[in-house]
């Protein structure tokens, strides 16, 4: 029998609360596909299955709020028979529903809210748009917003307690880049134009090669080397915080690749529709603050993992050019580390092998292992 538990999807995460069942008992299942709707704090993500066979039983109703590690539900594995009848556990109990129209409860997942807690005023009690909209613009969205910060606040404490972070930073150079990137675009059609911060993200991946203890999770006092590359992006949401999701196997895709997935990841995380792979399994985060007009990020490290990336805004700075002083675009690329894993001279060399990178971008718009 395999267990299907509710996965860590980030530090900040304690419990959460099942929405939606998307499968019944004597369903098949692939490794990969959504099981289950719950809601965390900062959104509600679609839990997937992390093996293959058949649901046997649904352990907890709709509604319930649970903690992390709780079994949700038990499948029968690949060629595995089901319990005699009278041993076999009875299916997790439906609580009672209310009647919620199909475009409520669209809306109330674009909204992030829980369409069961709506107070409804159609026929039968039956919830509709207007309920939605109204609830959304009540105390909830407040109320979010605060238990969002409150674990925002709670899992960065802990980071800058249990972490010794050190902290390195590099000024990289830009124009060539810069040059290389308008003209790639002026080739393409608009909906197919790579933002500068494609480039960034392929960079840290590639540079991962010169310091791969950059990329993994400290766990049970030690530090766990990460093989995949699957870079956690930082993206501000309407209730206000931060999110990091995933974009997986940075390292394997082309920039096109990259640009496509990450507009569809920052859609999905602002519309409240992630993955729970997406949310449990970033081995490193990247912040790009350079659209608020920053010149460099310091960042403190979303335990597990061991190390932050951040950029700042892409500004003309005077730069010696042939023994002149020239005005250059350029980035001040910033790392935080964890001095239980690597040390200064790891993260310079990470940071210098980056600085290398970003100045090559045609060597950037390649997939496959490199």
């Amino acid at each position: 029998m395999i267990e299907l538990k509710l996965p860590s999807m980030g530090s900040d995460m304690d419990e959460g609360k099942l929405l939606e069942w998307r499968v019944k008992p004597g369903d098949a299942v692939k490794k990969g596909d959504v099981v289950a709707v719950v809601d965390t704090t900062k959104a509600a993500v679609e839990v997937e299955s992390w093996e293959a066979g058949t649901v046997h039983e649904l352990r907890v109703p709709v509604g319930d709020t649970v903690p992390v590690g709780t079994v949700l539900a038990l499948l029968l594995a690949p060629g595995e028979s089901a319990p005699a009848p009278g041993a076999a556990p009875r299916p997790a109990p439906a609580p009672a529903r209310k009647a919620v129209s199909p475009a409520a409860r669209a809306r109330a997942k674009e909204l992030g809210i829980d369409a069961a807690s709506v107070a409804g005023t159609g026929p039968q009690g039956a919830v509709t748009i207007d309920d939605v909209e109204r609830a959304a613009a009540g105390a909830r969205a407040p109320d979010r917003a605060a238990e969002m910060r409150r674990a925002i606040a709670a899992a960065m404490g802990r980071s800058k307690r249990e972490i010794p972070h050190y902290y390195l930073a590099e000024t990289i150079p830009m124009a060539r880049t810069a040059e290389w990137l308008a003209a790639q675009n002026a080739k393409r059609p608009v909906t197919e134009r790579l933002l500068m911060g494609v480039l960034q993200l392929k960079a840290v991946a590639l540079a991962l090669a010169r310091a791969p203890e950059l990329n993994g999770f400290w766990k049970d006092g030690a530090f766990a080397a990460s093989k995949p590359i699957h870079i956690g992006i930082a993206i501000s949401i309407r209730e206000g915080g931060l999110i990091a999701p995933a974009l997986h196997d940075v390292d394997r895709k082309t920039l096109a690749e990259l640009m496509r997935e990450l507009t569809d990841l920052v859609a999905r995380a602002r519309a409240g529709s992630l993955r729970s792979s997406e949310m449990s399994d970033p081995t490193i985060t990247v912040t790009n603050l350079g659209e608020a007009g920053v010149e460099a990020v310091h960042g403190v490290i979303y335990p597990p993992q061991v190390a932050l990336v951040g950029f700042g805004r892409l500004a003309l700075r005077p730069w010696v050019v042939d023994g002149a002083v020239q005005a250059v675009p350029a980035v001040t690329a910033s790392l935080a580390a964890d001095h239980r894993v690597s040390d200064g001279i790891r993260g310079a060399r990470f940071l210098t092998e980056l600085s290398e990178r970003l100045q090559q971008p045609e060597a950037l718009d390649v997939g496959g292992a490199r």
